[in-house]
């Protein structure tokens, strides 16, 4: 398979849209005070991409949370543990680092800034690492964002039992509105509470976005994944949050709103060729 190739994209332009996704998250109060992080791998290494002229700090042989060989000679960038999403757009440097990973990926060269506003990676790089290896992996994807949120409705739903399963959770999201099945035709894979940072959280979540672009860790929030850019991953969660809006306002309302039927969304995956197996 061949690698998709990323020489278009510029450090100043990926520094750009994590921090336009980061507002982006704010808005929707997903990533309240340091929750939230943010990933982007791409095929470029330092060089190529001037990391040190933005994040002139080099820490050779940093030790990774997993090993990621699949990654090795790619830059991974990410947000800072207990960094807040919505300051990156106005401090880059000090809130996002970036690793270019060593040959055998259990080390990387760790680029950081002197003001930078953390200590460590996020606590949850580990879970992100993992899924970009994964899809390097499997896919030879050149680009690729991964975003963890906590977008509060979509959390809501999955504090109820009675909608805490894929097939429940996704039918209650997706008759809201037409473009939502267009928009996630794989839906949501739901995983039941998990610690986060784990381990068992990592493998799960690794398993998941095989299959989706995003899953939801009961009780907590979400991870989602996209081939494009972080702003094409926050649009994902847009959608999905606000079929849980809906959902969540209707129960409010002692569920009086129809939604859109089964039958109607399956007259919109066919008008739409929506290859889908939710309906």
């Amino acid at each position: 398979m061949t690698t998709q190739k990323t020489t278009h994209l510029t450090l100043d332009r990926i520094l750009a849209r994590i921090g336009a996704a980061g507002l982006r998250l704010d808005h929707m109060n997903a990533v309240e005070a340091g929750a939230g992080n943010i990933s982007v791998s791409v095929t470029a290494d330092a060089g190529e991409l001037g990391l040190a002229e933005h994040l002139p700090q080099a820490h050779p042989g940093t030790k990774l949370p997993l090993s990621a060989p699949a990654l090795a000679g790619r830059t991974v960038f990410v947000t800072g543990s207990g960094c807040r999403l919505r300051d990156i757009a106005g401090a880059p440097e000090a809130n996002v680092s970036a690793f270019v990973i060593d040959d055998g990926g259990a080390t990387g060269t760790w680029y950081t800034h002197p003001k930078r506003e953390y200590l460590r990676p996020t606590s949850e790089f580990n879970s992100h690492l993992a899924v970009h290896n994964d899809q390097v992996e499997r896919r030879a994807v050149g680009f690729q964002s991964v975003i963890h949120a906590q977008p509060p409705y979509l959390v809501q739903l999955s504090h109820m039992r009675d909608i805490r399963s894929t097939k429940e959770l996704n039918r209650r999201i997706l008759r809201w509105e037409p473009e939502t099945i267009v928009q996630l035709p794989a839906g949501i894979e739901v995983l039941d509470f998990m610690v986060p940072g784990s381990q068992r959280l990592m493998e799960n979540t690794v398993k998941a976005l095989r299959d989706h672009v995003m899953v939801m860790w009961s009780k907590h929030g979400i991870m989602v994944r996209s081939d494009a850019d972080p702003l094409a991953a926050v649009d994902k969660v847009e959608y999905a949050e606000t079929g849980a809006m809906y959902e969540v306002r209707n129960l409010m309302t002692g569920g009086l709103g129809e939604g859109v039927t089964t039958d109607e969304l399956r007259a919109v995956a066919r008008a739409f060729n929506v290859p889908t197996d939710l309906l």
